[in-house]
């Protein structure tokens, strides 16, 4: 199966015409406006490509979401938290945190967050869209996470960790901020052992479609094209 090549305007094809193999590519080439972004995670589509790639568009089947009030905290997570050697912020350093993030999406992936990527989400994150959640300890990064906020949905999109628990005791903060903004769902793109042990679950495409359409008000077919 050929997957569509793609230029700025183009709008992406139905979520159901992406190959199973590998799971969930839908598309080639575009653009990452702004706009752009934000009609694809409406769709339930994000892009992520390495260095030497085009932009690639995904819609996997399965999905991985958390819902944030079924969040796990380990009896190990909870004395961390305890503890409180660690000073969490959020929105202090968007930049800092996806740079340190590029290196870790998947283990087969030496690097996948481009400069075209790190500009493309900052200016998200001027917007107000994208959300970063930083980890210090003793002044120092060494743990956190960003994504993006759209209506009651956040679009988890990598995490870091550099100190043990870190990129868990950022995202246990953020819970409790998310539940206090009403977001009912987290989506983690695709399935990981350390997602999984804290409460995320695997859901079909039509489902995760379906919650996205409750939950993001105005969702729209689905457009890769820039405006």
């Amino acid at each position: 199966m050929i997957v569509p090549g793609l230029v700025p305007g183009d709008p992406c094809p139905p979520t159901n015409s992406a190959l199973k193999d590998p799971d969930g590519l839908l598309a080639i080439g575009g653009d990452l406006s702004v706009n752009t972004l934000m009609r694809a995670y409406r769709s339930g589509i994000f892009p992520w490509f390495t260095r030497d790639q085009p932009i690639l568009w995904w819609s996997p089947d399965p999905r991985l979401i958390l819902f944030p009030k079924n969040f796990k905290i380990s009896r190990s997570l909870q004395k961390t938290l305890r503890k409180n050697t660690y000073q969490v912020t959020t929105n202090q350093s968007f930049l800092s945190v996806i740079e340190k993030c590029g290196p870790k999406r998947h283990s087969d992936c030496e690097s996948w967050i481009t400069e075209e990527m790190i500009v493309a989400y900052t200016k998200l994150f001027e917007l107000g869209i994208a959300k970063s959640v930083e980890t210090w300890l003793n002044g120092e990064l060494v743990g956190g996470l960003y994504g993006l906020s759209i209506g009651h949905v956040f679009f988890g999109e990598s995490m870091f960790s550099i100190a043990p628990d870190a990129s868990k005791v950022a995202l246990a903060t953020y819970i409790d901020i998310l539940l206090n903004e009403n977001v009912s769902m987290i989506d983690c793109q695709v399935y990981s052992a350390h997602l999984s042990s804290l409460g995320a679950e695997n859901v079909d495409r039509q489902t995760f479609e379906r919650m996205l359409s409750e939950l993001i008000p105005s969702t729209k077919t689905a457009e890769c094209g820039s405006v």
